[in-house]
């Protein structure tokens, strides 16, 4: 046995182990005080002497079997991982461990009073009814336990929670990834406290240079996990939501996981953050919304997505502004398609990865070329969300942003061109085959004028980056799964989720509109 499944008689186990012992006790005078009342009921003519006589038949079975059947219950109830929480008491069939547990309780009761004490001595339709109820007030205590720990605890724990600790702290969620780590530094630079739940998924690596900061709390936790989020939210005054599966082809992977890390927590988050009264609420959208259209999209253009990615996202949108009110007023912003480097720089991504494939493999392959994507640099991405942050709430409550620069939409094979003209030695090739039916321009003036963005790099900036990180030897191997979301996730593989029928009908519904 290993160590952490030692029995410790902490005070709370004594008290779980006392409620069950309750519960067995409970179960086996129900079930005494039924079949008494049913021969009372049924035997009309047993007289008041013969009733007495019954009950205390009953009553000695009682006091005979009540304290070896409980004692048995709870060895088995130690031994299935009750209290020592073992590995498949906790998993996803903990009734089914336990309704196992308390059938073999019985069954050990019943050889045991049979073999040594001569006979059941005890009817048998009690000791049925006995195990049926002790069987439903068991599963049924530990439902209950998880229904109050999973949603009504961290309620409660979401409308006592203080909301705000001088106004400049924030809760960056999904903070480690390839925006977040270009994010952090920008908001502790401006002063902020900042608290990061990530799971670490690609390690700590891209935030290692922060993680002694003063400012900066790091929570190493799932945001899919309510008791996570509520941790992780108390005190805060804005959330800063970038966690997601980012991607067609990651997205792809996995629908059912896509839908639930990208939609289904989404949901989640801002529930308990509304409750919690945070003053702002920013979450990471995608221009992919805008699917594919030949005009020059806004804010208000129609969005008719034609990927699982860019469908979660605009369900998240739709979900969030529709949660909007008085007291919880998100703000959108939806990322170009980003280039450039971070703590955790990504090269899935079209500048990116067509430049170290120009200086690495000395070819530049351009599939389809005819197609509109904007662009923006990962550290102007990163310096969006702090000007949203930094913005008169009334200039960003239930609004939507565009984030980028309308000088910085190009076609793919101009994409291709600027590469070639910094690494002229490489091949460039231009491929009829393409699998990406994306194709969209964007306007980005609302951002502009409103808040005044304005990026500061340009693509031939990133291009040059990404070479000089190559020649520094900063980046050793590009087609390593490290900078590669889909290849990271196929290579390690997916989490099992839930699958909530509620997100995907509504998937399904942005689909076929």
């Amino acid at each position: 046995m290993r160590k952490h499944d030692h029995l410790h008689l902490t005070p709370a186990t004594l008290v779980r182990m006392a409620a069950d012992a309750v519960m067995i006790q409970i179960g086996l005078i129900t079930a005494l005080s039924l079949r008494l009342l049913s021969r009372t009921v049924f035997e009309s003519d047993l007289s008041a002497s013969q009733f007495t006589q019954i009950a205390r038949e009953y009553l000695s079975i009682y006091c005979d079997r009540a304290w070896p059947l409980t004692l048995i219950a709870l060895v088995v109830f130690y031994f299935s991982g009750f209290y020592t929480y073992g590995r498949f008491y906790q998993g996803r069939y903990k009734a089914l461990v336990v309704g196992q547990a308390v059938s073999q309780s019985f069954l050990l009761f019943a050889f045991a009073t049979y073999f040594f004490s001569g006979g059941l001595e005890m009817p048998r339709t009690v000791l049925i009814m006995a195990w049926l109820i002790t069987l439903t007030l068991l599963v049924g205590s530990r439902i209950w336990v998880k229904l109050w720990e999973q949603f009504v605890r961290p309620e409660r724990e979401a409308r006592m929670q203080p909301t705000k600790v001088g106004g400049r702290h924030v809760l960056v969620i999904g903070g480690a990834g390839y925006i977040g780590s270009a994010l952090l530094p920008k908001l502790l630079d401006q002063g902020y406290r900042v608290r990061l739940l990530d799971m670490m998924v690609f390690g700590e690596e891209p935030i290692r240079n922060l993680l002694d900061h003063p400012r900066l709390e790091v929570i190493h936790g799932d945001f899919r996990h309510v008791e996570n989020v509520v941790e992780a939210m108390r005190g805060v005054d804005s959330v800063v939501h970038l966690g997601a599966i980012v991607g067609d082809p990651a997205c792809n992977l996995d629908e059912a996981l896509t839908i639930d890390v990208n939609l289904s927590a989404t949901r989640m988050i801002a529930e308990l953050a509304k409750e919690a009264r945070v003053d702002r609420f920013i979450f990471a959208s995608t221009c992919s919304v805008y699917g594919a259209c030949d005009e020059m999209l806004d804010e208000h253009s129609v969005v008719k997505p034609i990927s699982l990615y860019g469908n979660t996202k605009l369900a998240s949108e739709r979900v969030l502004l529709n949660m909007a009110d008085d007291r919880f007023a998100p703000t959108i912003v939806r990322f170009s398609t980003i280039y450039g480097l971070s703590g955790r720089t990504r090269f899935d991504l079209v500048v990116n990865l067509l430049t170290a494939k120009a200086k690495i493999d000395g070819e530049i392959t351009v599939f389809g070329g005819d197609q509109w994507r904007p662009f923006v640099h990962v550290d102007d991405a990163a310096s969006a969300v702090a000007r949203v942050l930094e913005a008169p709430k009334a200039l960003v409550s239930n609004e939507i942003f565009n984030v980028g620069s309308n000088d910085q939409n190009y076609t793919i094979s101009d994409i291709g061109k600027l590469v070639h003209e910094q690494v002229i030695s490489a091949r460039l090739q231009l491929s009829d085959n393409d699998d990406d039916p994306r194709n969209y321009r964007v306007d980005f003036s609302k951002i502009r004028n409103i808040l005044g963005f304005e990026p500061e790099w340009t693509v031939e900036q990133g291009i040059e980056q990404v070479l000089e990180a190559i020649a520094n030897g900063d980046v050793k191997d590009y087609q390593d799964s490290i900078y590669s979301n889909v290849k990271y996730l196929s290579e390690e593989g997916t989490a099992q989720l839930s699958r909530d029928n509620w997100a995907r009908q509504l998937i399904e519904d942005l689909a076929s509109q």
